[in-house]
């Protein structure tokens, strides 16, 4: 395997130190201007490594290519530009722990802050791996600026030995993947892609093609406000309505806290307003679709039952459809998703598919005519102040990509 190591540790710190957190509150595409400031970044490195075609779309995608040296499909590779808008990502401060040693992590700007391998037992197999962290006030973003290091290192290998046999590459670096939005609908024609894979997963091996279907729901709730002091048997307050509504929802048994595996959730993500007015957003998840859609007739049931208890107030619910579960489409065609796990092979690793808890730009990607499964960069513990990756693992997902496109060359 070629001795990635160094260049993927600086390019990731690198990256993660630009801003790049997106806001699925923004109408604009990308949803926040920060995110173009990586984009310009990385479309002046694809030139500088001599990528060709690069540019920025309107829509805030970096394209670029890298030229066949063989006969072959032409395959797309993705990562997404931002970081999750649900811990705080400014000021990141990555850090390199070199050769860990199998102990507790603890973070210089947030004391008692602490990982081990007995609460994440995969960081108890990187005994002697270089790390990459942060300080423990922000995320990292190797969710998902790890995929982009990856990527970015295999297309300058890629440029740099011409003897590598490979068919034609599309590279595609996405805004707004954490909120649903990365895939533009220009995107699929402008990447030509005959079929993808998405950088975007975690432990060595993973090579996955299911993912929640996805649904977002926004709830309005609109009171009668009126002073206080004189509000008997006028006032009707929005925040207790609304707080009802959660409180009927099943909290013991249908929340990301308490399920796993194959199980669906709702979760919100964020509530504001006053006692005039209140607006929160709830995310609904299910591997399947008829799941998904008795979760949305729940939450329909729910909001209307509570509206029949105080006529004065005004209750909606808009329900959008965000992505669907891969597995619809790849589970015709097989094709990418067994080219990914032989190339895992021929790396010497077993490849392990297991259903994301969550969505790729694969997924919508899949949904609109593009087989995009997704393919793991190491990446742990991620949307919080513990977000780690190995240096090692992102070197072993570099590797097993480049044997997929030299394979996919031979096929």
């Amino acid at each position: 395997m070629q001795d990635y190591h160094s260049k993927l540790e600086t390019r990731l710190i690198r990256y993660c130190e630009v801003d790049t957190q997106s806001d699925e509150e923004s109408p604009t595409s990308p949803s926040t201007a920060i995110q173009l400031n990586l984009a310009k970044i990385l479309a002046q490195e694809l030139e500088a490594i001599g990528a060709q075609e690069v540019h920025i779309t309107d829509y805030g995608v970096v394209l670029a290519t890298v030229p066949a040296t063989a006969e072959g499909p032409v395959i797309g590779m993705l990562a997404h530009m931002d970081t999750a808008p649900a811990y705080n990502a400014v000021g990141v401060k990555p850090r390199v722990i070199r050769g860990y040693n199998g102990g507790e992590i603890t973070y210089p700007d947030a004391p008692g802050l602490v990982n081990s391998p007995a609460r994440n037992p995969y960081l108890g197999e990187k005994v002697g791996h270089d790390l990459i962290t942060a300080s423990g006030a922000t995320l990292l973003g190797a969710d998902d600026k790890a995929g982009v290091a990856i990527l970015m290192t295999l297309a300058e290998h890629l440029i740099a030995n011409p003897d590598v046999p490979h068919g034609k590459v599309r590279l595609a670096f996405t805004p707004d993947e954490e909120i649903g939005r990365g895939v533009d609908a220009r995107l699929p024609a402008d990447l030509g892609a005959d079929f993808a894979y998405t950088l975007d997963g975690g432990a060595v091996g993973e090579i996955e093609y299911e993912s929640f279907s996805a649904d977002g729901a926004k709830v309005k709730v609109v009171g009668v406000s009126t002073h206080p002091g004189t509000a008997t048997g006028k006032m009707v307050n929005a925040l207790h309505l609304a707080a009802k509504i959660i409180d009927m929802l099943p909290q013991a048994t249908q929340t990301p806290e308490v399920v796993e595996g194959r199980e669906g959730f709702w979760h919100i993500t964020n509530i504001a307003g006053t006692a005039a007015e209140v607006e929160f957003s709830i995310i609904l998840r299910d591997f399947e679709l008829d799941g998904l859609a008795a979760r949305g007739e729940m939450l329909q049931q729910v909001c209307a039952a509570v509206a029949a208890t105080e006529p004065r107030a005004t209750i909606t619910c808009t329900i959008k459809p965000q992505y669907r579960n891969m597995r619809y489409w790849l589970e015709k065609d097989m094709t990418p998703v067994d080219l990914a796990r032989d190339a895992c092979r021929d790396a010497g690793i077993e490849p392990l598919s297991v259903p994301i808890r969550g969505g790729t730009d694969g997924s919508r990607l899949t949904e609109m005519g593009v087989p995009c499964p997704n393919i793991f960069t190491g990446m742990q513990d991620i949307h919080g102040p513990l977000e780690w990756v190995s240096v090692q693992d992102m070197a072993v997902a570099t590797d097993v990509c480049l044997r997929l496109l030299t394979r996919a060359a031979k096929a």
